[in-house]
């Protein structure tokens, strides 16, 4: 999304990789073997979203999305990390569930990162987060997360948030890149 609504396309080539295999242009790239992942013309590589979604940020034409001090930065990079802690605990839960072995899953462990996600959606549902001119980097993030939650979860969050569900479609409505870069769009 950060690629589009900066108007990065043509400056940014994405290309596919098997995180479950270990692709070694990855592993070279970053060697957590962790997507995504952002090769520079000079060779640099950038990855974690948050540190690509700030780099990307300082190039191209479009809006500013991380504001760069005071409160508004602070609220925004919030945002962000409750975003990329939705992600993580969603993630987590469809680890658990594709890589460990039915008779060693823990019921526990995943009942533990519901109730994050869950008090996670709760907090956002209270107070849906506004923007002004145009969403910026926390709101793309939690977008992204609920996005996410709606491809491997089967977007069972939406069932008791409304709100939150108006305010994604509201997200949608104005950031066309969300809708394109969903999987399988």
């Amino acid at each position: 999304m950060t690629i589009a609504i900066k108007g990065l396309s043509d400056r940014v080539e994405a290309v596919a990789v098997d995180t479950g295999k270990g692709d070694p242009a990855l592993n070279a790239a970053n060697p957590l073997g962790r997507i995504p992942a952002l090769i520079l013309e000079n060779g640099d590589t950038i990855h974690d979203s948050h540190v690509i979604c700030e780099y990307l940020d300082t190039l191209g034409s479009g809006p500013i999305l991380i504001p760069r001090s005071g409160p508004e930065r602070w609220r925004t990079l919030t945002l962000g990390s409750l975003g990329d802690g939705l992600i993580e605990q969603a993630l987590l839960q469809v680890y658990e569930g594709r890589y460990r072995p039915e008779n060693m899953r823990v019921d526990s462990w995943v009942a533990r990162l519901q109730a994050k996600i869950d008090r996670s959606l709760d907090y956002l549902a209270g107070a849906p987060p506004a923007w002004h001119d145009h969403p910026d980097y926390g709101h793309l993030t939690v977008a992204a997360a609920l996005g996410y939650m709606d491809f491997r979860h089967a977007g069972r969050w939406r069932t008791g948030h409304p709100g939150l569900v108006a305010w994604l479609d509201r997200f949608s409505a104005a950031v066309p890149a969300f809708n394109a870069t969903t999987p399988g769009a």
